[in-house]
């Protein structure tokens, strides 16, 4: 029979009910997929007689369930080897004792049903059938065991999946079966024109798994899993397997056959090497570990770490050198040897040079300059001393980063910097350990080789803008680099050996310590960086920023003149930062703009006044509040902090009548409100004292409003400044207009100190 006229066959049968109780056949070697077509042989006569039913029923049916594997007897149905097209002519099989009465807990809960297209009997009472697949079904129970077993059934169905996780395995698997054809010699090419004419997700994955030899319970688990997303992961899994056991006998067969030659052609390239190498006047592999073997010895390593050199070298002695493990091991070894563990630079411990260079490159930024001169008077009497773990905190363009280059430049150190922002890696710290592919060594490590030496200035910039995820917390990792008593034997994971930190002055920078972890930030001693005041500003400009813009815009002193008002007024009416780089750019704009007039011609000095500030930067950014004219009622001027530096504001207040409610305007926070409460409670219980009625409030309204309503404002200074303005609101007294004020107040009038 052709296959169009099986398929024309099995059509109406597809179509067909499965009987809710059917003949049940039991095996423990045949696992039947839906849609397949498989030849069987069936001794054992209960078996048989379960055939007959179906047959004699006139369905046709019959249900195939794997039996739980166990020591008992083996299964009296197989597969007929000789294939569906030659029934006669079989192997006779030695027939086995029948099992024993078959219970639903000893057999697989999904099965399938069977159509019995063909049958045969051989004069031992022999069955030859040639069954296909029609769907899977469920047990539910056994019916009767005797003479035959009859099974309770149900149909089960996969549910239609349509998702992208499907498509995407689906595709997988057709290439690892492709794959696996081309190098199986058991599956024939002709089954890949078959896989390209099936649609049906479902009948894609049966096809595919019967047509490698898994094992029963592979096959099983496979049949017995009716979610498709499942079932193409379950069979993804194997055929990689199946695949990689292919691909390595087909590695073993090639390697047996070309062994000889391999041999052959190594031992003539290396001699083709050997000859290269001489004319070249370049040394052998042996000459090569020699000269490794010297550089281990002038390295200076402490004890641990020669071992570990020494234990590389004897693997690397007995290693090919084509070998990439031999790679691993000659890049470890140059690690090793290039890294300064006993290289150091002598210090430059002249206090008096140091203080002078430090006031050369820095204005201001007394109490930093200070601790470093300590220092390096310590060290100077005490040579054998830790360096600190200094944290320089300020805000940005506070000068922190160039601070360091000139603490190493005052001590005659190298000077390295590692910037932490947005490490997320521990590895970043520790490094990865050697067997990972392309590990390295930590940022730390690999600075130290790069500068040479074991006591240079590292600086850890950015340390407040660590983070962390699941590839570990490199904060944590920190803890041991940034504390004294145990960075002597820092371990880095590439290295595996402890490497000696405790000479290197570490000098870490932050804007912020509020999102730095607390058991570092105890490991490090805490160097404020605030603001510069407007004198600073002036100071530096004078002498840093404009020097070194004329330099950078290529003008001299001669072409280019900034005088001191013009100064002033670009750091108090355009820039308004704690820092020092938008001055500095203000700074290069107006070179920039000098440098266009010269390259059109001009041949005259520039001289910047005041007065020329609108026409080359435009308006003032900033407006400075001043005080009043005169003393006013209701309005007092109170202090204000703000990040780059304080400010001035006025408070005003005014009654009117009401029925004594306090009104706040200004976009002031909650903190303010309640100084604002506070201050008037103060106010109702002292109005005797402040020569007012008992009951003043009560048909009066007072609205408290803090200019500048855009900006938001809030804390507890505001509190001595809002009692004042309300007893100036209501004793009608008027503020001197030159008397400031800030602190936080209590109901009891007392004034405290500022944060």
């Amino acid at each position: 029979m052709g296959h169009d006229e099986v398929k024309n066959e099995l059509e109406p049968v597809t179509r067909r009910l499965i009987p809710t109780e059917v003949p049940l056949l039991d095996s423990r070697e045949v696992v039947l997929f839906p849609d397949m077509i498989a030849p069987l042989i069936i001794r054992d006569p209960s078996r048989v007689q379960a055939v007959d039913a179906a047959l004699t029923a006139g369905h046709k049916v019959v249900v195939i369930f794997g039996v739980k594997q166990t020591d008992g007897p083996a299964s009296d149905m197989a597969l007929d080897e000789s294939g569906p097209a030659e029934l006669d002519g079989v192997s006779e099989e030695p027939t086995t004792e029948p099992d024993a009465a078959l219970t639903s807990d000893a057999l697989y809960p999904v099965g399938t049903a069977a159509h019995v297209m063909r049958t045969m009997r051989a004069p031992d009472g022999t069955l030859q059938l040639l069954v296909s697949g029609i769907g899977r079904v469920g047990l539910q129970d056994l019916v009767q065991t005797e003479p035959y077993t009859l099974a309770r059934v149900h149909s089960l169905n996969s549910p239609n999946d349509d998702s992208i996780e499907l498509k995407a395995l689906r595709q997988n698997v057709v290439s690892l079966f492709r794959k696996a054809v081309d190098l199986s010699p058991s599956i024939p090419d002709e089954v890949l024109p078959a896989l390209q004419n099936i649609s049906d997700s479902g009948q894609l994955a049966d096809f595919v798994a019967s047509q490698f030899n898994l094992s029963f319970s592979d096959r099983q688990l496979l049949l017995s899993e009716v979610d498709l997303l499942k079932r193409f992961d379950l069979l993804h899994r194997l055929l990689h397997d199946e695949l990689e056991i292919l691909e390595l006998r087909q590695k073993i067969q090639s390697q047996a056959a070309g062994s000889m030659g391999k041999a052959q052609r190594e031992y003539m390239l290396r001699q083709q090497m050997e000859a290269i190498r001489k004319e070249l006047g370049e040394g052998s592999d042996e000459d090569e570990l020699e000269d490794l073997r010297q550089q281990v010895q002038e390295a200076a390593m402490p004890e641990e770490a020669m071992k570990e050199a020494e234990r590389e070298l004897s693997r690397m002695e007995k290693m090919n050198a084509a070998s990439p493990d031999y790679m691993v091991s000659r890049t470890y070894l140059d690690w090793m040897v290039e890294l300064p563990w006993s290289k150091t630079t002598d210090d430059d411990l002249d206090v008096n040079e140091a203080e002078r260079i430090l006031d050369e490159d820095h204005y201001g930024l007394e109490k930093p300059k200070d601790r470093v001169l300590e220092y390096l008077s310590v060290l100077e009497m005490k040579r054998d001393m830790r360096g600190p773990i200094l944290l320089l905190v300020g805000p940005p363009g506070t000068g922190k980063t160039s601070l360091g280059r000139s603490i190493a430049r005052s001590m005659s150190r190298e000077f390295v910097r590692m910037s932490l922002g947005g490490v997320r890696d521990e590895a970043e710290i520790r490094g990865h350990r050697r067997t990972y592919v392309g590990a390295m060594p930590g940022r730390i490590i690999q600075s130290l080789r790069r500068v040479g030496t074991r006591n240079p200035v590292f600086m850890l910039d950015e340390i407040d803008k660590l983070g962390s995820d699941f590839r570990g917390d490199p904060s944590s990792a920190l803890l041991e680099v940034l504390d004294p008593a145990q960075n002597n034997s820092f371990v880095d994971h590439y290295l595996d050996v402890p490497f000696d930190l405790s000479n290197v002055l570490f000098i870490a920078t932050a804007n912020s310590y509020h999102s730095i972890p607390s058991a570092l930030l105890d490991r490090m001693e805490v160097l404020e960086l605030s603001g510069y005041t407007e004198a600073e500003k002036l100071e530096i400009a004078r002498r840093y920023l404009v020097p070194r813009q004329l330099e950078a815009h290529g003008l001299s002193p001669k072409k280019l003149e900034i005088d001191d008002d013009a100064l002033k007024t670009l750091i108090g009416n355009y820039t308004r930062e704690a820092g020092l780089r938008n001055l500095e750019r203000e700074i290069g704009s107006l070179a920039r703009k000098a440098a266009r007039q010269f390259a059109q011609g001009r041949r005259r000095k520039i001289r910047i006044q005041q007065k020329h500030l609108f026409e080359y930067l435009g308006s003032p950014r900033y407006h400075h509040e001043v005080a009043e004219e005169s003393d006013e009622v209701g309005v007092a001027t109170g202090l204000a902090w703000t990040p780059v530096g304080g400010d001035v504001l006025f408070v005003e207040a005014q009654q009117m009548p009401g029925r004594g409610n306090l009104n706040l305007t200004g976009q002031v926070g909650d903190v303010m409100k309640e100084s604002a409460y506070a201050a008037m409670t103060y106010i109702r219980s002292r109005y005797d004292e402040l020569g007012l009625e008992e009951r003043f409030d009560h048909r009066r309204d007072v609205h408290v409003h803090v200019p500048a309503g855009a900006v938001p404002k809030d804390g507890p200074s505001a509190g001595i400044t809002m009692a004042t303005v309300l007893a100036s609101a209501f004793t009608g007294c008027a503020i001197h207009k030159d008397v400031a004020m800030t602190g936080e107040i209590t109901l009891r009038g007392k004034v405290l100190p500022i944060g």
